[in-house]
């Protein structure tokens, strides 16, 4: 079985390989190790990726905007994943963005499960009629579940969650009150005690 570091280091590799910059290759080697990490086929859709690129055109978008609809073929995974990363800070008051047509968007997934650790919070992704929830980079959640991603996706919409509690004010102090029980007053022997060996310490 292959390390992360070793697939992290392919995968940087061969991205230089095929003309990318040393620098997005790096990002490239880190989102592949993460893909991996997860359980997800980053190795075999980079394969497919680059053997694509070299007959087919694809395009780059730099400028990321609420709707963003490839001229071409569709968009570079790639650019499209670092240019994500890169303005997610601005991004994310737009609440809502749309993509259509992308290249195999599991390449972009990986980018978008850092981008949700850099924002801090959790990123709502519909990858056509599937849904994904990427969780702070920490985990992703889908419903591909034994599918294999698609090599193109018509569409990908993307939400920002903003970060809220899972319970209520009432069972929260339900159980801070409970929590309160574990809270004793000090005895001065305790005090004693806890101060180290005080008047017993023999010099």
């Amino acid at each position: 079985m292959r390390s992360l570091s070793e697939i992290e280091t392919a995968a940087k590799r061969a991205s230089k390989a095929v003309g990318f910059s040393w620098g997005t290759a790096e990002e490239v080697g880190k989102s592949i190790r993460q893909l991996e990490l997860f359980g997800l086929q980053g190795i075999k859709n980079l394969n497919q990726y680059y053997k694509d690129k070299t007959t087919k055109k694809f395009e780059d978008l730099n400028l990321i905007n609420k709707k963003n609809v490839a001229s071409l073929e569709a968009y570079c995974p790639i650019i499209l994943g670092i240019s994500f990363l890169d303005q997610v800070k601005s991004l994310e008051n737009l609440q809502t963005i749309n993509f259509k047509n992308i290249a195999y968007p599991i390449i972009f997934l990986s980018f978008l499960s850092r981008a949700s650790e850099i924002s801090g919070k959790k990123i709502h992704a519909r990858i056509d009629q599937n849904e994904i929830l990427l969780n702070l980079n920490v985990n992703i959640f889908s419903s591909f579940l034994n599918q294999e991603f698609p090599e193109f996706a018509n569409e990908i919409e993307i939400k920002f969650i903003n970060n809220q509690d899972n319970f209520t004010d009432t069972e929260w102090n339900s159980l801070y009150k409970l929590a309160e029980n574990t809270f004793v007053e000090e005895s001065e022997s305790l005090k004693q005690g806890a101060a180290g060996a005080g008047l017993t310490d023999n010099d």
